[in-house]
């Protein structure tokens, strides 16, 4: 017997003398990290400049707007450029910023955690399961479009985390997998987003900046909306039975979800009291949660004290002790550490450019590149160069205030109607939310506790087909002169 069998018990492994090793593709971290690097060496290369800004009220808030025709360089005594030592203080300084962020999806991962130790997830989600018996593929276009109207009507992204780990459970007890059930919110959401209708933070703010009429050629963005979600939905639906027929399919084959559910298990729970009770407070609690994030201005503080408060009242209702609700939270806490600190590593890629100066300059000169091109192809130059500008501002309405004030009078001179300009900004800003990870996808990827990597093998094809989609709603709205 060889010395490790006598240590572990298990003989070494043997492999074939001409065996090629499958290369492994790179920890999520370790592709982050990579981008930050890029982005860090192209400090060196990029001159810092800026525009000037003046302090503007938007719809009732105040907002930094970019002044057009102000961009100036800088002088290079006052850039940063990233060198050996700044690149890792960025992914410290990266994780401090999104600190807020961080403790929002810890926050969500221990309450999901408590709630689904209760049981009432497990009975609420069982019932659906038996009333729909064979029709649950009818709960993806259903599910999806509910999500995507409350982002598309009043921009609601945070106040659906909590649902995301339930989403991600009840993909796998409907015999998928993790993906389809993220999907199926993570897509809602997003499109919602893209063919914003009433969006107070996307369409609201880009049309008062360019000063088109406020929430003008809203039945445009409506029908738009309703093809995003259909295209997506159908690939959410095709996905499925693929991996229905061959569950080997999955882009997450091998990969054990920390939110499955089992159905089996699921059906063994009905809905009891204290199931009934629970569900109440959440219900309750996320009614709150939206009324103060849309009229009240709450931010990711009172979200997450609602949670805290939502978990305690839910422990209660369970008989819970005190000590079992904070052992059950951390618990939960434990299972999605690695998503949290990832939001925080993705962070230092604007730490990065904000130290070196840079983020105006990448403006100017995508906005300078439109010049000269026939209206046509300057209007979908304008839909890439804003869905490129969402990397390097990851915030609809931090975009509209930086940009809109450059691409609405731009949009003049290249024979584009305003109108089209905040279509552009609105569809490459939603969209590019799904792929950039200085966006929204690291934080949602996170919470599910779907590697991102495994995200973009899945979502890429689909983010063609809407892209291209988009670029039909933008020549039609030309052809249209909306």
């Amino acid at each position: 017997m060889d010395e490790q069998t006598k240590k572990t018990g298990t003989p070494p492994e043997k492999t074939a003398p001409n065996t090629k090793r499958k290369l492994a593709m790179p920890d999520t971290y370790i592709i982050v990290a990579i981008i930050v690097l890029v982005m860090a060496a192209l400090t060196w290369v990029i001159p810092p400049g800026t525009y000037d800004y003046q302090e503007v009220d938007v719809n009732g808030r105040m907002k930094s707007i970019a002044v057009d025709g102000t961009f100036h360089y800088l002088d290079e005594s006052e850039s940063n450029p990233t060198g050996f030592i700044a690149y890792f203080k960025s992914l410290y300084t990266g994780c401090v910023d999104a600190a807020d962020i961080i403790f929002v999806i810890f926050t969500c991962a221990g309450t999901f955690g408590i709630l689904v130790k209760t049981g009432a997830f497990h009975a609420g989600i069982g019932t659906v399961l038996r009333k729909m018996g064979k029709k649950d593929i009818l709960l993806v276009p259903i599910l999806m479009s509910i999500f995507a109207l409350g982002s598309s009507l009043f921009g609601m992204l945070t106040e659906f985390y909590g649902f995301i780990p339930l989403m991600v459970g009840l993909g796998v007890a409907m015999g998928y997998d993790a993906m389809y059930g993220f999907a199926i919110i993570a897509l809602g959401e997003y499109v919602g987003f893209m063919g914003a209708t009433l969006n107070p933070y996307t369409v609201g703010v880009a049309q008062a900046i360019a000063g088109v009429p406020i929430y003008s050629a809203t039945g445009f963005r409506a029908i738009a909306l309703a093809g995003f979600i259909l295209a997506s939905s159908a690939y959410v639906i095709f996905y499925g039975m693929r991996i229905k027929k061959n569950p080997r399919l999955s882009v997450v084959d091998g990969y054990e979800s920390i939110h499955a559910l089992n159905k089996q298990e699921l059906e063994q729970y009905t809905m009891d009291t204290r199931a009934v009770l629970i569900i109440i407070d959440v219900l309750a609690t996320l009614g709150v949660l939206m009324y103060g994030m849309m009229k009240l201005g709450w931010g990711y503080g009172e979200l997450a004290g609602l949670f805290l408060v939502m978990s305690m009242i839910a422990a209660g209702i369970a008989g819970w002790t005190p000590n079992r609700w904070v052992d059950e939270f951390i618990a939960g806490v434990k299972t999605i550490v690695w998503g949290g600190l990832l939001t925080g590593v993705a962070k230092a890629i604007v730490v990065v450019m904000d130290d070196a100066h840079i983020k105006d300059t990448i403006i100017f000169a995508l906005s300078n590149g439109l010049d000269r091109l026939p209206s046509m192809v300057s209007a979908q130059t304008m839909l890439v160069a804003q869905t490129m500008l969402n990397f390097f501002i990851p915030s609809g309405s931090g975009q509209a205030a930086a940009t809109m004030p450059i691409m609405a009078p731009l949009a003049d001179m290249l024979g584009v109607s305003r109108q089209v300009a905040c279509l552009a900004f609105q569809f490459g800003d939603g969209l590019s939310n799904l792929v950039w990870p200085t966006c929204g996808c690291v934080i949602i990827c996170a919470l599910g506790g779907i590697p991102i990597q495994k995200w973009w093998r899945w979502f890429l094809p689909l983010a063609g087909i809407l892209f291209v989609m988009q670029m039909a709603f933008i020549a039609l709205a030309m052809v249209i002169d909306l």
